[in-house]
């Protein structure tokens, strides 16, 4: 590791000609690099990333797809794409993939749009159990735009009751099933899923921004080979820029195509596009692999030290990179939660818990992810301090600064974006 911190590509000319804005960017290096970061959807992206976004791909309109644009002078950031979309393929072992979604949202919105018509109905998971805002939420165009019908899990394991959801299958007769969540910590059966899909005659639709990275990496089964649409994000444990992307099979490839654009989208962001294809270049190291088995080793690591510090794990556990926890025994809401450990230098979120008492703003439980702290080069015996110092600040809020210091011994070890990375 070298010393001096990596401010991003040619900041010395931001610094010259706007100190005011260069500032912002140093005081939210120095946050990262002075806390412990536990969002479970955020990740430190390489350097080379990071310089393929700060690149003059940013200048180009590219309305359309390689070889058929709607502006001129498109052929060097048509290589950029094709290099996307054949690592994403490549990567996931898809039929189709379309890198131009600006979001995770953005590409469920298209993946919709493809298949379905206002007043369809769609089978998702329930936001307050796990799943995702664009799964149905009535605050969203997905609970607006569709008749959404909601599963969750069970209130004694907290886990996927897929019996309920073969039987609301069966009884509402979707026309697509979606799969994946944002705070669920355990594995979903693709096969299952397939199989009720069948049985009713649905799309699969699996959403994977959460575990993307994990499936990359080959740590956890793919839906790839069981959804008809994947979608994902390519920050988060993938450890790209943030965008999103949409895998299918062959025969929903112009669908799904037209869905982004014309339909969703105008001019895809091409340095976003760059900065994609570096990711899945990445993710196709043998070390990335290594990256991905060490998350998941960290996140059972964290996740039993909280338990042991008698935080109590939402169903008992983790098989991915992040953790759901039950504060109701220590009478504590999770957004009070949450303030503590800012106090000493910890950032993770509230985040409801199955059945939760309390609403969104106040929430029952946090939710914690190891793919930050696994960039930094930390492993379970890190996670499981780390541990001890998120029920410590939680507990006992008078020692904050104590913790906090603490948490700067630990991250003087580990340091993100240093001149070698």
């Amino acid at each position: 590791m070298g010393e001096e911190p990596y401010y991003g590509p040619d900041f010395g000319l931001l610094r010259k000609q706007d100190p005011e804005l260069a500032q912002v960017l140093l005081d939210e290096l120095d946050r990262q690099r002075g806390g412990l970061q536990l969002v479970a959807s955020e990740n430190f992206t390489s350097p080379a990333v990071l310089a393929a976004m700060g690149s003059t791909l940013t200048n180009k309109y590219a309305e359309g797809y390689p070889g058929r644009r709607y502006y001129g002078g498109c052929e060097v950031v048509d290589r950029a794409e094709r290099l996307a979309v054949q690592r994403a393929r490549k990567l996931f072992g898809a039929e189709h993939a379309n890198v131009q979604p600006h979001s995770g949202a953005s590409a469920n919105l298209a993946a919709y749009a493809a298949l379905l018509q206002p007043g369809d109905t769609m089978l998702a998971m329930a936001l307050p159990h796990g799943g995702h805002l664009t799964h149905g939420s009535k605050v969203n165009f997905s609970g607006r735009w569709f008749n959404v019908v909601s599963y969750g899990v069970r209130r004694d394991t907290e886990l996927i009751d897929y019996d309920e959801v073969r039987d609301l299958a069966l009884r509402h007769q979707p026309k697509l099933i979606v799969c994946g969540a944002t705070a669920y910590p355990r594995l979903i059966d693709f096969t299952v899923f397939r199989g009720i899909a069948d049985e009713v005659g649905a799309w699969l639709l699996a959403d994977v921004a959460h575990t993307s990275g994990l499936m990359a990496g080959g740590v956890i089964p793919s839906a790839v080979p069981h959804a008809d649409v994947v979608t994902f994000t390519t920050h988060k444990a993938l450890r790209g820029p943030r965008g999103g992307a949409i895998l299918c099979t062959e025969e929903l490839a112009a669908k799904i195509d037209r869905a982004v654009y014309p339909f969703i989208q105008g001019g895809p962001m091409m340095h976003v596009v760059a900065a994609k294809a570096v990711a899945f270049a990445e993710a196709m190291r043998p070390e990335f692999a290594d990256y991905a088995r060490r998350v998941i080793v960290n996140a059972q690591a964290l996740t039993e030290a909280l338990a042991g510090e008698g935080m109590r794990a939402v169903s008992g556990g983790t098989d991915t990179h992040l953790a759901l926890i039950d504060l109701r025994d220590l009478d504590v809401s999770g957004a009070e939660a949450e303030r503590r450990c800012a106090a000493a230098g910890i950032t993770l979120n509230r985040n409801v818990i199955p059945y939760d008492p309390e609403p969104a703003a106040i929430t029952s439980g946090i939710r914690v992810g190891t793919p930050c702290v696994t960039t930094q080069g930390m492993g379970p015996q890190e996670l499981k301090e780390v541990g001890t110092l998120v029920t410590r600040a939680v507990r006992q809020p008078g020692r904050a600064r104590e913790i906090g210091a603490r948490v700067s011994a630990l991250l003087a070890i580990h340091q993100p974006y240093l001149s070698e990375y």
